[in-house]
């Protein structure tokens, strides 16, 4: 499995800042859905969903970023 940031509106993959790739083979692969969404809060980088891609296409599981932030928020404010 890979985990990958798919822009929303154009579908590319994130490879590095300021650089998108159509074929999900050639983009970035994060250790950790909670490293990309770090990543993403870091570089304030928007429109983009988790991808958690598979060897068979009809596994992957696409995430909207909006439900990770959420989940990030939570687990790194204590209380």
């Amino acid at each position: 499995m890979r985990i990958l940031l798919q822009h929303k509106k154009t579908g590319q993959y994130f490879r590095d800042i300021d650089s998108w790739v159509r074929d999900p083979g050639a983009a970035m692969d994060f250790l950790s859905s909670t490293t990309a969404i770090e990543f993403c809060v870091n570089n304030k980088i928007d429109d983009v969903q988790l991808v958690l891609k598979f060897v068979e296409q009809q596994y992957d599981i696409v995430m909207r970023l909006d439900q990770a932030h959420d989940l990030y928020d939570r687990r790194v404010q204590p209380g």
